[in-house]
């Protein structure tokens, strides 16, 4: 006999709602939790669980939303006045062509795992539909399940319209449900306003369908965080901190370690390697990659970064869009801006910062300098204050410094320019030109001395003047100011 085939799974999200409690302009489903916006977190787990087609039902900022989830399996849905959850589903009836296994999701549910949703549509198979429900200590305001005394579904009661005992429940609607398509529009189609709210309730099509009859099976959360909502900000602090601590979980798995989890961000989309360490306080954002045998010291930022085996870096050193050879040492109080990439044993010190620059295996920026849009070649050793002078008031320009140059403290190179290999600046020089391989280049004005015009110029007399010098002996001849 031939087992009959299985529905295609189609996800329907529904994100509609205005959020009026999160006091903001920006759609509730945009809003960010570990990085990206809540409708996103929702979305990648339809389709990991193998949804081909997604509906996103929209009202309130549908453009904003639009243009944010983007995706060639998206098709939006509008829903121009938003008449309940019940209403929202039916606004799917013209995008579903044939038999389906709906998911139907909420846009504010960025916990949900594709496992879960895997399960309901597996569930739904067995019977008409499937529905996740959870196991709470505190349902507050949430939809209670009500079952049979035989444990079967019998009703979903919203927290508005429950009487007492039904209050009582500690199972809850985790809003999370397959439903068999056609089927459910026709449900729908039932639905009247006759409650607290005035609206088309979905859970009262669920509730109906049972009472005709059909098995709506009830799948139990594995973590009843996966029905958490977001309806205000203190709600998106909660979620995003359980995403978080979700990935962290996994990378202390992974052979990564976290010295004080509680004080470390790491995003889900970040990517760490073992034995690494991370100190307190460390934030690794967006889509850096870390890799093995590296340490991150407290304070330490990076975002879409991408870090190579047994790099340190140091205290409070930001990276941003940076990319950092192996073996390499980066702070404290270093910053790599977008465009920086960092070869072999390549060391930047504390108070540098490296924009659009390349620099070669085993180069040292030990401090205080500003390297922007260079290439330094290997070997080359960056004094003190030095500064690559790169944007002239119209364009940038790029700077070159070759082979195991020496640029000494407070060299200004005046782009576009090259230091040749092998070729040495004096401090405080400003180089305006091609200084030749193995060149000492000396760029800065004669040093005169005035002898005693330091305290005219100060407008109080010079420590020329005075009775006695520094060691407390009186100022010979030799000593006394000259007039020049």
């Amino acid at each position: 006999m031939t087992e009959p085939l299985q529905r295609p799974r189609i996800a329907v999200v529904l994100a509609a709602g205005k959020g009026t409690r999160m006091r903001s302009a920006l759609p509730k489903v945009l809003h960010e939790a570990a990085g990206r916006p809540l409708l996103a977190w929702v979305v990648d787990a339809a389709r990991a669980a193998g949804c081909a087609r997604i509906l996103i039902v929209v009202g309130h900022g549908a453009e904003q939303v639009r243009e944010t989830i983007q995706g060639d399996d998206i098709a939006w849905v509008l829903q121009a006045e938003q008449r309940g959850t019940g209403h929202a589903l039916a606004q799917a009836e013209a995008h579903v062509t044939g038999a389906a296994n709906l998911l139907v999701l909420s846009g504010d549910v960025p916990l949900v795992t594709p496992a879960t949703l895997d399960r309901l549509a597996t569930e739904a198979e067995a019977g008409w539909g499937a529905m996740a429900v959870a196991e709470l200590d505190d349902p507050g305001s949430l939809g209670r399940v009500i079952t049979r005394d035989d444990g079967g579904f019998d009703r979903i009661v919203e927290a508005r319209d429950a009487t007492p005992a039904e209050l009582a429940v500690r199972r809850i609607n985790a809003g999370l449900y397959a439903l068999p398509a056609p089927e459910i529009f026709a449900e729908l189609a039932r639905l009247t306003t006759h409650n607290a709210q005035g609206e088309l309730y979905l859970t009262d099509a669920v509730t109906n369908a049972a009472r005709d009859g059909h098995p709506i099976h009830l799948v139990g959360l594995a973590a009843p965080d996966e029905a958490l909502g977001v309806n205000n900000r203190a709600e998106l602090s909660r979620v995003h901190r359980l995403l978080i601590e979700r990935h962290l979980d996994a990378l202390m798995d992974s052979g990564v370690t976290l010295l004080e989890p509680a004080r470390t961000i790491v995003e889900p989309g970040v990517r760490v390697g073992p034995d690494t360490i991370l100190h307190p306080g460390v934030s690794l954002l967006g889509r850096t990659r870390v890799g093995a045998g590296c340490v991150l010291h407290q304070g330490a930022w990076l975002r879409d970064s991408r870090i190579a085996d047994g790099v340190t870096i140091e205290p409070y050193s930001v990276l941003d869009g940076a990319e950092v050879d192996d073996g390499c040492k980066v702070g404290p109080f270093a910053r790599l801006r977008p465009g920086t990439r960092l070869k072999h044993g390549a060391k930047v010190g504390n108070f540098v910062e490296v924009k659009q620059s390349v620099l070669g295996e085993k180069t040292k920026v030990g401090h205080l300098a500003y390297i922007g849009d260079a290439t330094v070649e290997s070997g080359a050793n960056v004094g003190a204050g030095v500064i690559t002078c790169n944007y002239d008031g119209v364009r940038k320009n790029r700077t070159e410094i070759g082979r195991g140059a020496f640029l000494g403290s407070d060299t200004l190179l005046v782009a576009p320019v090259r230091v040749g290999d092998g070729a040495m600046t004096a401090a405080g020089s400003v180089i305006t030109k091609n200084v030749p391989d193995g060149a000492l280049a000396v760029g800065r004005a004669r040093q005169e001395n005035l002898a005693g015009r330091a305290g005219g110029l100060r407008g109080r007399p010079s420590q020329a003047d005075d009775k006695t010098d520094d060691a407390g002996a009186a100022p010979t001849p030799e000593t006394s100011r000259e007039e020049s």
